[in-house]
């Protein structure tokens, strides 16, 4: 049997280790040793994998595979914000029932279908390991775009921190806005914070 843990992914599913034909008896088992450490339910994590840089992410990705990484969760994971995140914060089409997930906590956006993949990127969340997570261009104008609901500060904090940046692109800023609806308040607040 530990040939056959030896050969799993550093993460991975239950139904990934029955795929390698590890019984579930034998994955708790694993856990309760200390072998393996659970980061969400049916999702694992080999003890001595290189540590996670992001293990609530990873964790999510493994349960919602078509999920993105969103709002203050991107913001904190890109360096726009100092805000602590008490939940990941995800991206289903709004054509998908929002997952049910208690560990670790999420909070799920539903996002037009015609423009869910609009900014995708990828985080490294441990090595080797990505998930699906919004550009820090995405990011900002999502932030503006529910700042109703997520807090005006957080919103206008991002962007500044975004425009200090050396990444920054205000031209695709701008693009992304229009695109999503938000393009006046985005321009507003882009003038003021550009004007000083």
């Amino acid at each position: 049997m530990k040939e056959v843990e030896a050969r799993l992914p550093s993460t991975f599913t239950t139904q990934v280790a029955r795929e390698f034909g590890v019984h579930p008896r034998d994955l708790y088992a694993w856990r309760d040793d200390g072998r393996i450490i659970e980061l969400s339910r049916g999702v694992f994590r080999r003890a001595e994998a290189a540590p996670a840089t992001f293990p609530d992410l990873l964790a999510v990705a493994h349960r919602v595979p078509r999920a993105v990484v969103c709002c203050v969760s991107a913001a904190a994971a890109h360096d726009l914000t100092d805000e602590l995140v008490s939940a990941v914060q995800i991206a289903v089409p709004n054509s998908s029932a929002a997952p049910r997930i208690d560990f670790p906590p999420v909070t799920s956006f539903r996002f037009d279908q015609a423009t869910f993949e609009l900014g995708l990127s990828r985080l490294e969340a441990a090595p080797g390991e990505w998930v699906r997570i919004y550009s820090p261009t995405r990011t900002v104008v999502d932030l503006m775009r529910l700042r109703s609901r997520l807090g005006e500060p957080i919103a206008y904090a991002a962007l500044n921190r975004y425009l200090r940046s050396r990444a920054a692109k205000p031209g695709l800023l701008l693009e992304f806005a229009a695109k999503l609806g938000v393009y006046g308040p985005v321009r507003q607040a882009l003038d003021i914070s550009t004007a000083g």
